[in-house]
Formats: structure tokens, sequence, C-alpha cells
């Protein structure tokens, strides 16, 4: 088998995602999904310019050589656009080889750890009590672990809506700024988890985005006034370019830490898992440069007790959300899976296997990875420049959003 060709598909319906197919001399094709939020279009160009040219008359089978040759072989490694374009090449490779194998990808990581994923939902409110609210909705769709995010006055806060609908943080147009303020940010916080426990009890597991906003100190404090509640994990507490940082929350909190969205490669997170600094990792199968590189990632953090906990927001198509629970199926220290609903747009135009029943999620049978992209009905839906927001303290200095 060989690779004949292989292009790019941008389509937005209702947001951006960036989808790679690869085809090739026996009929058999395969997806990867490539985006970058607010970054698409380098994505693109990265793997029309520079990948697909090198790959075509290649094996498919060969993910191992083909990882390597796109790594190693440019010179300049890493990065989130590279690692991107990497991980569309090889998520599409593995589903070839599901597809030509005719079984389910996690058959060839080595089969089901579990029978289930379970996945968290994301509650949240322009306060306390619509947080409550958003919380009991999700208990009764069946989720058993909720993240949960709660505006207060003031200050605008990562992950709560702006209206009625889904939370979408990318926005059209330029990027947005928005407002911090720190200080009330940590005495509103446990708060919230004291309401939230007051009401539904123990039996939910429940975790927190921090979103980078906090010093080490000031996370370890608001990690140490959340041990009463119990949290399945606090994420992204501080930046995680200083990874010592990370060792000061430790010292002062037993709450579990969770981090790694903006991770590309096992180097960002070599430190904070062999220190065992942290308790989840997040990484997803797109920025990490697909299975072959986040099944080592896997492997090396089973070795310290850290457990995976894949990021799987709707910056990431259907064709991440399927690679990731078959990938959360197949290793043995899966944690929990993100999960944000797509948009029925999205859904109509990349149909697939995967479902959803009583917190957990089923990757599905069917060869592959199970999803597939309806190209006529992606191309009513053209690319629409978005970005996420930029975010600024009180007195206007620019601040992690």
């Amino acid at each position: 088998m060989k690779i004949t060709n292989a292009y790019v598909n941008i389509t937005s319906p209702g947001r951006n995602f960036v989808t790679l197919k690869i085809e090739t001399d026996e009929g058999i094709y395969g997806l990867g999904d490539g985006t970058l939020n607010g970054r698409e279009l380098a994505v693109a160009s990265y793997l029309t310019d520079h990948v697909i040219p090198c790959i075509v008359g290649r094996d498919p089978f060969q993910t191992e050589d083909i990882w390597q040759y796109l790594y190693r072989g440019p010179y300049w490694r890493r990065g989130p656009v590279t690692m991107a374009a990497i991980g569309a090449v090889d998520i599409a490779l593995w589903d070839i080889k599901g597809k030509a194998l005719n079984t389910p990808v996690y058959n060839l990581l080595g089969g089901k750890s579990r029978e289930g994923v379970l996945v968290y939902a994301h509650a949240n409110g322009k306060d306390i009590d619509h947080a409550l609210e958003d919380v009991a909705k999700h208990k009764e769709m069946g989720y058993k672990a909720i993240r949960v995010q709660s505006g207060f006055a003031g200050s605008s806060t990562y992950g709560v809506a702006k209206g009625p609908g889904r939370y979408e943080p990318a926005e059209r147009g330029l990027p947005p700024e928005q407002a911090w303020a720190t200080e009330p940010y940590l005495r509103h916080v446990p708060t919230l988890f004291a309401r939230v426990r007051e009401m539904f009890g123990e039996e939910l597991h429940l975790l927190h985005d921090c979103h980078h906003r906090l010093t080490p100190i000031e996370a370890g404090r608001l990690g140490k006034e959340l041990e009463p509640f119990h949290l399945l994990w606090m994420e992204d507490p501080t930046p995680a370019e200083l990874q010592e940082g990370f060792k000061v929350i430790r010292e002062h909190t037993t709450t579990p830490i969770a981090v790694g969205e903006v991770f590309n490669s096992i180097w960002d997170a070599h430190d904070l898992i062999r220190n065992q600094w942290i308790d989840y990792i997040r990484t997803t199968l797109v920025h990490a440069g697909g299975f072959t590189h986040l099944k080592k990632l896997a492997d090396f953090a089973e070795l310290y007790h850290v457990r995976t906990g894949c990021h799987g927001a709707t910056d990431l198509s259907p064709v991440c959300m399927a690679a990731a629970l078959h990938f959360d199926t197949a290793v043995h220290n899966f944690g929990i899976q993100e999960h944000m609903p797509h948009s029925d747009e999205t859904d109509a135009v990349f149909p697939h296997h995967y479902t959803f029943k009583d917190g957990q999620m089923f990757p599905g049978d069917a060869p592959g990875l199970g999803v597939d992209l309806d190209e006529e009905l992606a191309a009513k839906y053209p690319y629409q420049r978005a970005y996420l927001p930029v975010n600024r303290k009180l007195d206007g200095t620019l601040t992690d959003w």
C-alpha cells in the first residue's frame, strides 16, 4: 500500500476545523485533525506546502518511521504548528491502518483496557446560582464528573458563557480583550465549591480550571482551600514554562493538579512527571503529534503514577474526539476525558460512531477511527477568522488568558 494523495479541508460549521485526508492506492483513506485554535491557516499551510509532498509515495503502515521523519527530518522541531501538522498525519495513518486491517484503532494500541471512557462536562454560570443550575442540568444528563466555573463581580472568568448557549472561547474577528482580578477570584472559588458540595454531596467528581492565571504560591493557597471539597483536579494553576513552580504548588496542597493542554511533546512534561509534581497530563493527540508520540508520553507518565486527562474541547474536531476515545480505551493509565459536545452542524459535517451514555463515552467498533468527513456539506461553511481572547489585569497589564 502507498500514499497517493493528501489534501487539507478547512471548514467552519460554527467554528474552524482543519482536517487532513490521506488517500492510498488501495482506495482506503484516513482522516486526521490538525486544528490549532486561532492559528488554523498556519497548520494548513505547513501541511500543504511542506508535509504532504514528503509523504506521498510512502507506506502508510510505517507510522513510527514517518513520525520520526516529520519530527527529526526538518531540523526545526516541536512547536504547536509543527506538532499539530505531524499529529494530523499520524492520526490519519492510524485510521488507514485500522480500516485496512478491518479493526478499531484501539485494537492496534493494545486492545481494550476498559469498557467505557469516563468523561467530564463543563458547567458554568454568570454567578454561583446559575452555575449550580448548570451543574444540575449536566448531572441530569448523566455526567458523573463536572468541571465548574462561575463568574463573579468586577472581573471576567474563564469558562463562562456570555449567553444562554454553550461556552465557546474563540470569537470571530480580532482578539477580544477581557479584564482580570486575581484576589476576588481566590476568594470566590472556595465559596463556589462549598455551595456545589452542599447541594450535590460527595457523589460527583468535581474539577476546576484556573487557566494559567495564578502564581505558584497563589495556586498553592487555592488548592489548600479547595481540599475540603475533594476535587478530582485543579487544572492549569500556573503557566508551565517554569516547571519548578509546580513544586511550590505540590508542597502546599494535596489537591490533584492537571496540566498540559498546550504541551507539544514529552519534553514539555518531562520534569513535571518524573518529579511527580502533577497528577494528570492533559496533552491532546492533535497538538502532541498523534498516537505515535502520545502513547510514549502516556507510558512514561505511568511510571510515575500520572494519569491521562486529554484536552477535548470544541476547538478539536470529532476526528480528534474519536481518536482520543480509542486512545483512552487502550492506555492503562487513563484518568478522564474532557467532553464538550459539538454543535449539530459540526456533527453533521463529521458523522461518527462514538456515543455517550451514563457519564461515559464509547468509540464504537467501526474499523479505523469510526469518523468521516462530509466534504460537500463542509464546503458550505467557509473559514472565518477567529481568535481566543486576550487578558489584562484591571490596571491594563497584559496577563495570561
